[in-house]
């Protein structure tokens, strides 16, 4: 059976969610205080936390940071008779904590309100605060770059008006032959760090060779690769980039993302290097949009053709005020000059609903598909399109006649 801890210092809650918790399978365990429930965690960790935010002597901005000391794994629900943005700001320090954290839930609520939100995902941010790291498996890039180890994977990015794919992203994985399949964060050098560049070029062309591969199995997509900076406005890039695009009249272009903070370093610099790539069909996408705090006039300034709402502003914004506020304002911003909208992180329904009323152009994230192999890709997405597009079409319609409404 699985094991439920509730924590809330009002009695008659204890009482309600504790029942709740019981018809609908779980071992619920009530606690009054954070210490004995906190001593029983270390010991049986239960699979969900529900937690009230004020706690007498304690409360739950205190109780998240001892979960993540501890290293827990499992869900945490806050409830709460405060305002919705107390709630959402200490739903936002849990994430941040990297705790599994479920939408949270505002007193007073129904029985079937607390049961829905424990059949729906949780939401994990970055790293964790003062949590212990993760062991990470380090690889060295120059040997996973000399013995043929890096790979690209695709995650498909989705036109919100028709729900078919309409691009992917292309993110670097590397096939180890001990440790099996490495993440970037296991590969990539400090930023400036010389091996950026040879990185660079094998990128960009294994992101053409796939695209050749996606173009004859039926679909020519625009693709979008991550390079740094430092790279765009090295010296040789743009000889480099005349050199690999392909002369193919079924050739979209390509979509080079890069990150806010880097954007900002030397924005003339990189003006004159968009407009020269615009020569190329290559254009600017500006990635994790929103965590920089750089000025949005500044970027625009720059020709990209696309801003990426970060998904720390992205997930939950269905029902988190103030995110939905940051990511209506980029939206309108960006449609004033004609740039795409893209949503990251979208892993719910609630939230894909969100950014279609927003007006959002383009969305990425699991809720679609996790990143995979080129291979995957083409069965997936390419093969059978019409199947996947026609999955999404009944919410695609549903949120835009609310928004039109």
């Amino acid at each position: 059976m699985t094991v439920a801890y509730v924590l809330d210092d009002d009695p008659q809650v204890r009482a309600m969610v504790f029942h709740v918790l019981a018809s609908a399978g779980y071992q619920a365990q009530v606690f009054s205080d954070s210490e004995p429930m906190l001593a029983k965690l270390e010991s049986t960790p239960p699979e969900i936390v529900v937690l009230d935010l004020a706690l007498g002597q304690s409360d739950a901005i205190e109780v998240i940071r001892q979960l993540a000391t501890l290293e827990y794994r499992g869900k945490v629900l806050l409830i709460s008779g405060h305002d919705e943005t107390v709630l959402a700001e200490i739903q936002r320090i849990g994430e941040r904590y990297q705790l599994a954290m479920l939408a949270s839930l505002r007193k007073p609520f129904r029985a079937k309100d607390l049961i829905g939100r424990l059949m729906t995902s949780p939401n994990v941010l970055g790293a964790p605060v003062s949590a212990k790291a993760p062991r990470r498996t380090l690889v060295s890039l120059a040997e996973a770059l000399d013995a043929g180890w890096l790979e690209l994977w695709y995650q498909p990015k989705i036109d919100l008006r028709s729900f078919a794919v309409c691009g992917a992203e292309a993110l670097l994985r590397a096939r180890h032959p001990e440790h099996g399949i490495v993440s970037p964060a296991e590969l990539l050098p400090p930023a400036g760090d010389p091996l950026h560049f040879p990185l660079s070029r094998f990128v960009v062309g294994r992101a053409i060779t796939d695209w050749k591969r996606f173009a004859d199995s039926g679909k020519s997509l625009k693709l979008a690769v991550n390079l740094p900076v430092c790279v765009i406005n090295s010296p040789g890039f743009i000889s480099l980039m005349r050199r690999d695009l392909p002369a193919d009249s079924r050739f979209p272009g390509l979509i080079i993302e890069i990150t806010e903070d880097e954007a900002i370093q030397d924005p003339m610099r990189l003006q004159e290097v968009a407009a020269q790539l615009k020569l190329l069909q290559v254009q600017i996408s500006f990635d994790d949009f929103g965590t920089a705090y750089a000025s949005v006039s500044r970027l625009l300034e720059l020709s990209c053709v696309e801003l990426k709402l970060d998904r720390s502003y992205v997930s939950q914004c269905s029902s988190d005020p103030l995110k939905h506020a940051v990511c209506q304002t980029m939206v309108d911003l960006a449609h004033r000059v004609g740039v795409v909208v893209c949503a990251e992180g979208i892993e719910n329904p609630e939230d894909l609903r969100a950014v279609v009323r927003m007006g959002c152009d383009v969305a990425q994230g699991f809720l679609f598909a996790r990143p995979m192999p080129p291979d995957a890709f083409v069965a997936r997405f390419i093969a059978r399109d019409d199947d996947f597009s026609a999955h999404f079409a009944f919410g695609s319609v549903a949120a835009r006649a609310g928004n039109d409404g």
